[in-house]
C-alpha cells in the first residue's frame, strides 16, 4: 500500500513543530533537531519538516511503499512512459536506509518513490567534509538520461542536483 509523502523546508523548526502538532493532533513519529516526521495512517501520509538551509516550501513529493515490489512497479512504470529517473538503492536519507528513485515534473518539482529498508541514526551519510552524499530533491541534471529499469542506473555525487535534504 502507497503512503503519500510530503517533504516542506521550513525557516523555524520549533514554530513548524507547534502548528503541525496541533493541525495533526499528534506528536512526531520521529523528531531531529533539524528534522521532524508524521506517519500518519488517516489520511494515510508520510510528512516531513527540516530546517536545513533550503528555501521555506515544498521540498519534494512523493510515494513511500510497503513493499519493494510496489517500488519496483513505479519504477516499472516511469520507465514505460520515458520518464528520466534517477535511481539510489541503498542509500541514506533523512535518518533512513532506502531503496529509492526521483522523477521531476516540468515544473521542476521532484517526486520520490521509495521503500525504507531500515531506521539511521545521522542525516544522510555525510563525509569527513560534514558533507551529505546526493541525496535530496534529486533533479535529473542534462547527465542523467532515462535507462531501463533493469539497468538500475546508481547516482554518482554529481548526478543530480540535491537541496535541503530529503525524505
Amino acid at each position: 500500500m502507497k503512503r503519500f509523502h510530503v517533504h516542506l523546508a521550513v525557516d523555524h523548526l520549533d514554530t513548524s513543530l507547534a502548528f503541525y502538532r496541533k493541525l495533526f493532533g499528534a506528536e512526531p513519529t520521529v523528531q531531529k533537531p533539524d528534522y521532524a516526521k508524521w506517519m500518519l495512517d488517516d489520511p494515510r501520509l508520510n510528512f516531513a519538516i527540516s530546517a536545513r538551509g533550503a528555501t521555506p516550501g515544498i521540498d519534494h513529493l512523493g510515494f513511500q511503499v510497503d513493499e519493494a515490489s510496489e517500488l519496483l512497479a513505479l519504477r516499472e512504470r516511469a520507465a514505460s512512459a520515458d520518464l528520466t529517473t534517477v535511481v539510489e538503492d541503498s542509500t541514506a536519507c533523512c535518518y533512513a536506509e532506502p531503496d529509492k528513485h526521483w522523477i521531476t515534473d516540468p515544473q521542476g518539482i521532484a517526486w520520490e518513490h521509495y521503500h525504507t529498508l531500515s531506521d539511521i541514526p545521522v542525516f544522510n551519510h555525510a563525509t569527513a567534509s560534514g558533507a551529505a552524499d546526493c541525496c535530496a530533491s534529486a533533479r535529473p541534471t542534462e547527465a542523467v538520461v532515462a535507462m531501463p529499469v533493469a539497468a538500475k542506473p546508481r547516482v554518482s555525487k554529481g548526478g543530480c542536483a540535491p537541496a535541503s535534504g530529503c525524505c
